[in-house]
């Protein structure tokens, strides 16, 4: 794959060494794309114009507002690759929502409900799937080994789904949010079950992420750095088994670790 294209060439001066050197660099093209549902506007997002089906679509089933593959009709991307155009049978309450503060909290019994505006239920994940150590500490590696873009520029972020056959999905983004929209709308679009997968993310995991996981019923989320408190409190909630900091032969497991096959 070229991703050269994502590029933009500039002259930067360096200082290294006690010298001040005039030299030519890159750095990560960074765009506005628009998002158009049913002929309307929904949303405006600065990424990498990289995958933009994927995104927006990962994006719209994230936020509830499309529920499944088979709810989208068509979808077009205009020439420039700025514009997103879906026709999809939408759930009009979620789109209203889009824009309102977004919520998770516990429930009652046996289930905990993750709100949008306050009415969309997600049970409590109990996924039976299990992986081992060795397999996390490989795949992080290759997953960090593998970025081009970040290689190139150091300024995006990339996440990656690790499904139960041994399959691996990848996207990358400036935004570690677009980067799992991304790669999630990937494998939707491929008819790929993500309900028994590890998530692979660059950069810390904070709630938003996690939640990332638990509206698309992702068991294990695993990152080479380091949690927020919400984070660690938003998986525990919600059945995700959450690693951090997995690197060499090391890793923290901060929620749920009957997954993990020790």
């Amino acid at each position: 794959m070229d991703n050269t294209k994502y590029l933009k060439k500039i002259i930067i001066d360096k200082y290294s060494g006690g010298e001040l050197i005039e030299k030519d660099d890159v750095v990560i093209d960074e765009s506005r794309i628009n998002i158009y549902l049913n002929g309307e506007k929904t949303i405006s997002m600065m990424c990498i114009p990289k995958d933009q089906e994927a995104h927006a679509i990962g994006f719209l089933m994230s936020e509830n507002v499309i529920s499944k593959v088979d709810d989208i009709k068509n979808i077009e991307i205009k020439e420039d690759g700025l514009e997103v155009y879906i026709e999809a049978e939408v759930d009009e309450n979620m789109l209203q929502n889009l824009y309102k503060e977004k919520t998770l909290t516990s429930g009652c019994g046996g289930g905990v409900t993750g709100n949008i505006a306050g009415n969309v239920e997600v049970p409590f994940n109990q996924i039976a799937m299990s992986t081992k150590p060795e397999t996390i500490l490989s795949e992080i590696k290759q997953f960090y080994d593998d970025s081009e873009l970040y290689l190139l520029t150091g300024c995006v972020h990339k996440a990656m789904l690790y499904l139960e056959d041994g399959t691996t999905v990848t996207a990358e983004d400036i935004g570690r949010h677009n980067a799992i929209d991304k790669v999630v709308g990937k494998c939707k679009l491929k008819g790929l079950d993500t309900t028994k997968s590890v998530l692979f993310v660059s950069g810390r995991l904070s709630s938003e992420m996690v939640v990332k996981g638990v509206m698309h019923r992702i068991p294990i989320i695993v990152s080479r750095t380091a949690p927020t408190h919400l984070g660690v409190k938003t998986a525990h909630t919600h059945g995700i088994t959450l690693i951090g900091f997995a690197r060499g032969r090391k890793m923290n497991i901060y929620t749920h670790a009957g997954r993990i096959d020790a």
